[in-house]
């Protein structure tokens, strides 16, 4: 592997910062992204997919809103939901590619040609729509995550259940998520990739509880992105049972990060790996760099 390069952890990490200054902590819609499916023609681990996306019944209610910062419009319009929630099932087997989006399509019975609706070639919407889908699905999961002991359990106790539950999400389409790291390396694309990694640290910390309104706001946020980022990656390697190792990754990288000076030290390193670990990967699919 490359040995990483300053400049790749200095732009990703201003990037996650920036991010998260623009886009603070609102109160996250929960899409309800069910549909209907006539025909099952997936295997298995494309119907569980597919009852993933509807958000649990009984989920905790969200009492947090901020006038400050509104909650930002959806991602997608209904057809390109409709679409993408169609087409999501069809992952495992096919890829984050334009055939699951023309399955989606067929499934719908739309014409072959529906999937143009979407931007950006549609395949990073389909990387997209898994990123936000999961998100928000998090908030659905803290009774069967904490079974009722959050009130005794520590931030960093919640902040790794919440972070590996999040991780699990990916367990499905696991073999695929290489793909999807190459896509949204591409530097078009990265900005938006990003975004949703620091949406993502910011709803953890928030399901988490934590309260911080000083700078460690900041902090907390860019170094669980950086983790989060590094374990996925990991993940993408692990072939022990249930992922366990990828378990104890993340688990040592948070309990560094609680370190005095820990986050400083780690920042370029995991950033670092990231970016050179996907610049392969890039290349390993015949892209110059």
């Amino acid at each position: 592997m490359a040995k990483p390069t300053p400049t790749i952890a200095i732009t990703a990490t201003r990037r996650i910062a920036n991010s998260i200054l623009r886009h603070p902590r609102s109160s996250t819609p929960s899409l309800l992204l069910s549909r209907a499916r006539s025909t099952p023609s997936t295997p298995s681990t494309s119907t569980r997919l597919q009852q993933q996306q509807t958000p649990s019944s009984s989920s905790s209610s969200r009492p947090y809103h901020s006038t400050t910062h509104p909650p930002p419009p959806p991602p997608f319009t209904p057809s390109e939901l409709s679409l993408l929630s169609s087409s999501y099932p069809h992952i495992p087997l096919h890829g984050f590619t334009p055939t699951s989006l023309l399955l989606g399509a067929r499934d719908l019975s739309l014409l072959d040609i529906s999937p143009s609706i979407l931007p950006n070639g549609g395949e990073f919407s389909l990387i997209h729509y898994h990123l936000h889908l999961q998100r928000t699905l998090l908030s659905t999961k803290l009774d069967s995550l904490f079974h009722g002991t959050e009130a005794i359990m520590s931030t960093q106790e919640k902040v790794e259940a919440l972070t590996w539950a999040r991780l699990k999400a990916n367990s499905q389409i696991i073999s695929r998520w290489q793909e999807a790291l190459a896509i949204m390396a591409i530097p078009s694309y990265a900005p938006q990739a990003l975004k949703e990694l620091a949406l993502l640290s910011d709803e953890i910390l928030f399901l988490a509880g934590d309260k911080s309104v000083d700078p460690t706001w900041y902090t907390k946020r860019a170094s669980l992105a950086t983790i989060y980022a590094a374990a996925e990656l990991f993940m993408t390697t692990d072939k022990s049972a249930g992922f366990s190792e990828t378990r104890a990754f993340l688990r040592r990288r948070l309990n560094e990060a609680n370190t005095a000076g820990g986050f400083v030290g780690a920042v370029g390193q995991y950033l670092g790996f990231t970016g050179s670990a996907v610049v392969n990967i890039l290349r390993s699919k015949g892209v110059v760099i």
